[in-house]
């Protein structure tokens, strides 16, 4: 009973862990965004969790670095990451819980997306599946 308590609460703080990276990843990607627009972000990342070529954790795709490149720019930008906004890092927060427990499919599958203010090269050779406010989302 004593080694299922303590396996069940390694579970929980690994997914605590996780769904704290995810909603500091909506929050600093998305706060801005509407509730859906918050969701497809948490699709990106948990879609790419299931996808060989990014890690297979929450923390790990969201902290990744390629040639110091971050995936997410706000993880690479020099400045604190602890959230300023109170009601929008309880909203994220929210969300990562229900996007973990919830299958949403808000970008029919994506595994990348862009601020609609660059047009980067890699986008060229991506299916565009849906637009949600400032972002634009692919599959490839």
């Amino acid at each position: 009973m004593l080694s299922s308590l303590a396996a069940a609460i390694t579970a929980f703080s690994l997914q605590f862990s996780d769904l704290n990276c995810l909603a500091i990843n909506i929050y600093h990607e998305a706060r801005n965004q509407p509730v859906e627009g918050q969701f497809a972000i948490a699709e990106v990342v948990l879609n790419r969790t299931k996808d060989r070529r990014w890690p297979s954790s929450i923390c790990g795709v969201v902290t990744q670095k390629y040639k110091s490149i971050c995936q997410f720019s706000w993880f690479c930008d020099n400045k604190t990451d602890r959230p300023k906004d109170k009601v929008a890092w309880k909203q994220a927060q929210d969300i990562a819980i229900l996007a973990s427990l919830v299958k949403t499919n808000y970008t029919d599958g994506a595994l990348f997306y862009h601020s609609k203010s660059v047009s980067p090269s890699w986008a060229r050779n991506m299916v565009n599946t849906i637009s949600i406010k400032d972002h634009v989302f692919y599959k490839g």
